[in-house]
């Protein structure tokens, strides 16, 4: 029962994901992506509000992208513009505002994206914290499905296989361990970052912001390039420590076969980050710490309720 309302969970969430208004790239007449010579930066064509700076204006302009029609970042609203499916009026319009919103009144959408990463964290927080307990209880269920494993290890008839099954169906049991979870936390966070990298491209006043040496909008490996270098560098690593350390804590898979999983994770996504914009790898590493803290104290409160394993 529990795998079917997973299932349907899944289903609507890649639904929703397909009824998208993505995000287009500015191309020139010759098809080639337009960047900010300043920054690097590929500029995005279907923006929802105007750009400040002189030099992004005159891109827009120089390549056909009529900016007059568009409201100021200021007065960007969430129904501002004209409908583009159920993905960006559900969640990239209604984000955008809220990162817009709080960022002028506290004078940085840097400091905004992480006050609002952290907010929605919270609001995740009392089913992230179920699974951060599940996490905790495999860890105890691992000595017995190892032991199991052992049991039939030379074993290959397919009434062994089914009984150790069996006998590993009635530890996840014992455990209340849903095997299935961990790929549900992956399905609620991807379409929260899809949002986050769509309002980032897509919103100029976030785009073109700097925040102690990072241009929002610039990916760390154009960052590399410029006379802030090591600020992108600094970035980087914290973001790969803390992605490794977080798949490290949530790694619940017993399976030797899998056991390289969590790293192989950690490179995709590291890779993944040097050509995202420096907006979105700060939204991703102040999810993970989150979630480190999270997990910190999840262990120490059943360590105190149930006594250290």
């Amino acid at each position: 029962m529990k795998h079917k309302k997973s299932a349907k969970i899944i289903i609507i969430m890649l639904a929703t994901l397909l009824l998208t208004g993505c995000q287009t790239t500015l191309t020139n007449k010759d098809k080639e992506a337009v960047k900010n010579p300043e920054t690097g930066q590929a500029l995005t064509e279907n923006i929802l509000c105007q750009p400040v700076n002189e030099k992004t204006i005159e891109l827009y302009k120089e390549n056909g992208v009529d900016i007059d029609e568009l409201p100021k970042c200021e007065d960007f609203k969430i129904n501002s513009g004209e409908y583009e499916g159920l993905w960006t009026t559900i969640f990239v319009k209604p984000l955008a505002f809220f990162i817009l919103s709080l960022g002028s009144k506290i004078g940085s959408y840097a400091v905004s994206i992480i006050i609002i990463t952290i907010i929605i964290r919270l609001i995740c927080y009392p089913f992230t914290r179920k699974i951060a307990v599940q996490s905790e209880m495999m860890k105890k269920a691992t000595p017995e499905l190892e032991r199991i494993r052992k049991k039939y290890a030379n074993k290959t008839d397919q009434e062994s296989m089914m009984k150790q099954n069996q006998e590993m169906m009635m530890v996840y049991k014992k455990y209340n361990f849903n095997p299935l979870s961990s790929c549900l936390v992956s399905f609620i966070q991807f379409p929260l970052l899809f949002a986050f990298f769509e309002a980032i491209n897509r919103v100029p006043a976030i785009f073109e912001e700097k925040f102690i040496g990072f241009q929002l909008g610039t990916t760390p490996l154009v960052g590399f390039g410029t006379d802030t270098f090591y600020m992108y560098i600094l970035l980087m690593l914290i973001m790969a420590a803390t992605t490794v350390f977080t798949f490290k804590m949530n790694n619940n898979n017993t399976d030797v076969s899998m056991k390289m999983m969590p790293i192989i994770m950690s490179v995709m996504i590291i890779i993944t980050g040097l050509v995202m914009p420096s907006a979105l790898v700060i939204h991703w590493t102040v999810g993970n710490i989150f979630t480190i803290l999270q997990n910190i104290i999840v262990k120490k409160g059943m360590e105190k309720k149930h006594g250290k394993a």
